[in-house]
């Protein structure tokens, strides 16, 4: 008798793609194609262009949060804790950064630190980018959330429940 030999099965087609060719995937409004930015979930449902270049800016910060940023994110705004909505952390819109971004509620928090004291200008230039693209912005100084989490939380409750759907 022959011996046969066993092929292995192929590995699955990556990214969506059928064996026609054709991608069945559609991309994420949250995450942006090719630099398109974030879908804003205004009115005019209009993508905000970023600097590529602070991707990796922005995850070299993820990876080394501060202190605050990691405490907020790990018992408040990861895994959909604060009501059930979905945070990104360190997400580029348009030249920044900013530490929080909710798409769903339009809502970006802020952590400044000690160093925000001396660019008061440059954070109202960031925020009034940011709101001039239908973003509302909330800011919370390091020391607030080291020292009243529950009273941020409080805050951050109250602020929802004021935004309008």
């Amino acid at each position: 008798m022959a011996e046969k030999t066993l092929t292995p099965p192929s590995p699955p087609l990556s990214g969506g793609e059928r064996a026609s060719g054709k991608s069945t995937a559609t991309p994420s409004p949250d995450k942006g194609r090719a630099g398109e930015g974030f879908a804003a979930v205004t009115r005019k449902n209009k993508f905000i262009a970023y600097d590529q270049r602070l991707t990796t800016f922005a995850r070299a910060n993820r990876q080394e949060p501060t202190p605050a940023e990691n405490l907020i994110w790990q018992k408040v705004l990861r895994n959909r804790q604060l009501c059930g909505h979905k945070f990104l952390r360190q997400k580029p819109i348009g030249p920044y950064v900013v530490d929080f971004y909710c798409a769903e509620l339009q809502l970006v928090v802020e952590i400044d630190g000690d160093s925000h004291a001396e660019q008061q200008d440059y954070d109202a230039q960031r925020t009034t980018f940011l709101e001039s693209h239908g973003l509302r912005v909330l800011r919370y100084a390091n020391r607030d959330i080291l020292n009243n989490l529950p009273g941020v939380y409080a805050h951050l409750q109250q602020q929802l429940e004021q935004s309008p759907p």
